[in-house]
């Protein structure tokens, strides 16, 4: 199905800026200032790869002489509070090159602990403010288990703005939303791969069943006047991006945005508030707004979702992982700067 529109900027990067918020998916802030993105998301993955290049080593070095200095080193996880210094400082340097928000995550090892995300956000919040960025340019991330959604609950009224991360299943996106998130993020790639690996076949972008996904939640959100930002992430092809062209935000790592910029083509647009009735791609039903009051009444829709079920869990053992390896990195150079 072909919608009513077409637009042309140059290059598709360009031409998509100008129907979607373009997000840069990274810790390097070179990336960042080189594509120039409204917003920006990182997490322990992409700050373990930032933290990893020498350009940034005077940024690292800093946050290890501020906090490192207070860790107790006999703690089993000593290096968490640089860790957040590290995260806040990346994103304050990225606040400087981009007009919005940059997006830092909250340690996915809290992940099912409601007050222990809520004190953390708080946390970083104060980071923040302490090198003078507000809570209005800043997204706190929480994967989206029934903590992390009651978490944000709480930070909303605070008013500290959340972006709901590991998205999977329509019962997350629902109660997000239901829980006042100011943003969600659906992982298209992700849903790919596991649908991928099960049926055994490669699918075209159109019939995507992380794009349907994210169709999906966003003819749901839209017909039912939800505030809430849908930011499509996580994806394989820039197929995947252009098959939700139009979607509020879209979050790119650098590589594909540099594939979108050589590309000349025109940019189709695949999702407008006002079209979500033309939608066939999207056979289920749309339901009125849908209220979460209970853990049981999510986990009995998102349990229904095997693909989601298993990707969830994977997805915050993923950033567990990588916050390990980024503590154990900070640790072995801060021990490096003690006996050198």
């Amino acid at each position: 199905m072909r919608l009513p529109c077409e637009v042309d900027f140059g290059n598709q990067l360009e031409s998509l800026r100008t129907v979607s918020k373009v997000v840069c998916d990274t810790g390097d802030i070179e990336a960042v200032r080189h594509f120039c993105p409204y917003d920006a998301t990182t997490n322990p993955s992409l700050l373990l790869k930032a933290a990893s290049m020498s350009e940034y080593e005077p940024i690292v070095g800093e946050s290890l002489r501020r906090v490192a200095p207070f860790a107790n080193l006999l703690s089993e996880r000593p290096m968490t509070g640089v860790v957040e210094d590290l995260a806040v400082s990346f994103g304050t340097e990225i606040t400087r090159i981009i007009p919005g928000r940059v997006s830092t995550e909250v340690d996915a090892h809290l992940s099912y602990d409601t007050v222990a995300m809520v004190q953390t956000a708080r946390r970083l919040i104060d980071l923040y403010a302490s090198k003078g960025v507000g809570p209005e340019r800043i997204y706190i991330k929480l994967a989206a288990t029934w903590a992390g959604i009651q978490a944000c609950k709480i930070l909303e009224k605070e008013g500290i703005h959340t972006n709901m991360t590991l998205i999977f299943s329509f019962a997350q996106a629902a109660a997000a939303a239901d829980a006042g998130a100011s943003l969600i993020s659906p992982f298209v790639g992700r849903i790919m791969d596991w649908h991928k690996q099960k049926e055994g076949r490669a699918f075209a972008s159109w019939e995507d069943p992380g794009v349907q996904s994210v169709k999906r939640i966003y003819k749901y959100f839209k017909q039912n006047k939800y505030k809430t930002i849908i930011m499509a992430a996580s994806f394989r092809n820039t197929d995947e991006i252009l098959e939700l062209a139009g979607c509020d935000n879209i979050t790119i790592s650098p590589v594909l945005m540099s594939e979108l910029e050589a590309c000349t083509s025109p940019v189709e647009v695949k999702l407008h508030p006002e079209w979500t009735h033309l939608y066939n791609t999207v056979p289920e039903e749309i339901p009125g707004r849908m209220t979460f009051d209970s853990p049981d009444a999510f986990d009995r829709m998102h349990s229904q979702d095997t693909m989601a079920v298993e990707k969830l869990r994977e997805g915050v053992a993923g950033f567990c992982a990588d916050q390990i390896k980024l503590e154990e990195m900070l640790l072995e150079k801060f021990t490096t700067y003690l006996h050198p």
